[in-house]
C-alpha cells in the first residue's frame, strides 16, 4: 500500500517498516576482510616459505568463502516487513531478498494481536482472525517485539474507537 492509495478519508493510525537488525555495516566489512586477508596471506606467505606450498591454496579458499558467507548473510537482511493499519484495514507485507512481497490484510474490528511468550525461546508475535493466524516480526529481538507490539495494540485500540481518527 502506498501514499496515493490512501484516500483522505482513511486516515493511516499506524505505519512501520520492519527489518533485520545489521550489526556488520559496509565499512566494518572491508575492515574484516581486509583483517582476514592480511592474516591469510600472512599464514601462507609462512606455509610457502617453509616449503608446505600447497597450503596457500586453502588460505586463499578459507578467504573466499568467509567472502561468500558474508555476502549470502547480507542478501538474506534485505528481508522487510511493513505494517500499514488504517479504520478498514491492517496490512502486513513481507518483502522477501529477492524482492518478492506477499501481503496479509486483516479487519481491524475482529484481528487479535497475540506476543507469546515462549518458555525457553524468543516471544512469537502473531496475528490471528477468523481461522487464519500469521507470524510475523520473527526478526526482532524479544524487547524489540514486545514494544512494537505494545504500540501496534495501541493503534488497533485507537482504530478501533469511534469518532475521527
Amino acid at each position: 500500500m502506498t501514499d496515493a492509495d490512501l484516500s483522505p478519508q482513511e486516515p493511516a493510525y499506524f505505519r512501520a517498516v520492519l527489518t533485520p537488525h545489521r550489526s556488520l555495516g559496509p565499512k566494518g566489512f572491508m575492515v574484516l576482510m581486509c583483517a582476514v586477508c592480511a592474516v591469510s596471506f600472512g599464514t601462507g606467505l609462512l606455509f610457502y616459505l617453509i616449503g608446505a606450498w600447497p597450503v596457500v591454496g586453502f588460505m586463499g579458499l578459507d578467504v573466499a568463502l568467509i567472502y561468500i558467507a558474508f555476502k549470502l548473510n547480507f542478501r538474506a537482511l534485505r528481508l522487510y516487513e511493513t505494517v500499514d493499519l488504517t479504520r478498514e484495514a491492517l496490512t502486513v507485507t513481507r518483502v522477501d531478498p529477492g524482492g518478492n512481497a506477499k501481503s496479509w490484510n486483516f479487519n481491524p474490528y475482529w484481528v487479535r494481536l497475540n506476543l507469546e511468550q515462549r518458555r525457553g525461546r524468543s516471544t512469537e508475535l502473531s496475528l490471528a482472525s477468523h481461522g487464519k493466524r500469521l507470524v510475523f516480526a520473527s526478526f526482532l529481538t524479544d524487547g524489540e517485539r514486545e514494544d512494537f507490539a505494545a504500540a501496534l495494540s495501541s493503534a488497533l485500540a485507537a482504530a478501533k474507537s469511534p469518532g475521527p481518527g
